[in-house]
């Protein structure tokens, strides 16, 4: 039997169909050598990159040992951000089928505090949520983590960078003695392993090797001015065309100047940083998902957690003093069996980072001239959708099957031309194909979806 597959470990014959049925056949590399340890119950520290199953490593352990006959939160998920926390409780969702009655629970800021409460009421096995509203309702007494045998930090260097260690201090205590801790993290500098070292007993520690496959990603490096970096992105923007670019600064005042730089020469570009509102970055990120933004200009903190399955380029605006940052960056485009692509600017007295970066990566970078600079400055990357704002969400009953039947009735649509759909809270936003969207708009003003009349706008970031 191959010991990278699922059926080598000591799983239930129900939890083993389940992953079979989930197409979980053979183990990831971090899966390999982390699940035998998670098993037999032991601490760990493991470094991984997003992508790479850490998810379904910590759920598998998660619902192995979990009593569904037992009304308590047994497993506890930390994630630094409301999107990280809602992808893990889907995957998490998705494992637990095998099993009935099986309830798990999301709790994050940003969302109304009176349901959340109703919920806990009734009980949960497994808690996914945000360290500030965690701590929350502790002090509200509305949860009781006295029964959690299963604590999971997942992506603890970033929430300590997002201040959050005071938070998780207090939450860890309110947890039993006796538990196992999880942490999982993308880089474990030694700042984070000192803070997170009292949560964790006698861990095991695993670490992914995080290069890449060059024949997967292509990476290039240009030497540019420090005042010339962003008129460089622009040129590299409208030479390799990507449908989707993530560029990284390295502060978030350069995020807001390149973007709007990057706006005033008619491309479709948005700034992600920390300070953002839920309701901004939860707007931004839908955006840049469903294809209505082609240039995604972000901090490292900020990026951190985004699950963005196509990437068509990443742009290191500034070169990162730190190579797994690199690494970990350059990592998010290439994903699956795509081709990827990186592109690093670097200014003369930023050179010695490269240097740590080629040492790291056991070759030479690759230096290009920058490609000539375009007249269609923009043109060519208008992106192919335009968002509809719906200001009505769960609250108001909504779903995106009501969204899709009005229109494609009413408003007379085709499927092809509705892309995603994202219902929020107090908020819908509906990708739609950008030749259409205006007229869209004028039949579903005048219109009504599910009997009722929604104030709307259109977005488009450029």
């Amino acid at each position: 039997m191959n010991n990278t597959s699922f059926s080598s470990l000591p799983l239930s014959p129900a939890l083993l169909s389940n992953l079979d049925q989930l197409g979980y056949r053979e183990m990831t590399a971090i899966q390999a050598q982390s699940l035998p340890l998670i098993l037999e119950r032991r601490d760990l520290i493991a470094q991984a990159k997003t992508g790479s199953g850490k998810t379904a490593a910590f759920g598998i352990g998660i619902m192995h040992k979990l009593n569904p006959s037992f009304f308590a939160v047994q497993a506890l998920v930390l994630c630094p951000t409301r999107e990280l926390a809602d992808q893990v409780s889907n995957e998490l969702r998705r494992l637990a089928r095998f099993t009935d009655n099986l309830k798990i629970l999301t709790l994050c800021g940003g969302a109304p505090m009176r349901p959340q409460i109703a919920s806990l009421e009734h009980g949960a096995h497994v808690v996914v949520g945000t360290p500030g509203r965690i701590r929350d309702h502790i002090g509200r007494n509305t949860i009781d983590l006295s029964r959690v045998e299963t604590l999971v930090l997942d992506e603890a260097d970033r929430m300590i960078d997002m201040g959050f260690y005071e938070e998780i201090s207090g939450i860890v205590s309110a947890c039993p003695a006796r538990r196992q801790t999880l942490l999982f993290s993308a880089t474990y500098p030694n700042d984070i392993r000192k803070a997170s070292a009292p949560f964790l007993r006698e861990p095991s520690e695993v670490k992914l090797e995080a290069q890449h496959n060059a024949a997967r990603i292509e990476q290039r490096f240009y030497e540019v001015g420090y005042e010339e970096r962003n008129t460089a992105v622009a040129r590299l923007l409208n030479h390799f065309k990507p449908v989707s670019t993530l560029a990284f600064c390295n502060t978030k005042i350069h995020c807001r100047e390149l973007a709007a730089e990057l706006r005033q020469q008619g491309f479709s570009a948005l700034a992600l940083y920390g300070e953002l509102e839920q309701r901004e970055r939860d707007e931004i990120l839908v955006l840049f998902a469903n294809q209505s933004c082609s240039v995604l200009v972000a901090t490292d903190v900020a990026a951190r957690g985004l699950d963005i399955q196509t990437l068509g380029a990443v742009i290191n605006v500034d070169v990162s003093k730190d190579t797994e940052v690199h690494i970990h960056r350059v990592g998010r485009t290439g994903r699956a069996q795509d081709k990827g692509l990186a592109l690093t600017l670097c200014a003369p007295n930023e050179k010695k980072w490269v240097k740590l970066i080629e040492e790291y990566q056991g070759g030479p970078a690759q230096w290009f001239d920058l490609p000539p600079m375009d007249a269609a400055q923009g043109d060519a990357l208008r992106t192919p959708m335009v968002t509809l704002c719906i200001m009505g969400g769960k609250k108001d009953k909504l779903r995106p099957g009501d969204l899709l039947g009005a229109l494609t009735g009413d408003a007379g649509l085709t499927k092809e031309q509705v892309g995603k759909i994202n219902v929020f809270e107090f908020m819908t936003y509906v990708a739609l194909d950008r030749r259409i969207a205006d007229k869209a708009f004028t039949l579903l003003s005048n219109g009504n979806i599910k009997g009722r009349n929604f104030k709307m706008r259109l977005i488009s970031p450029t």
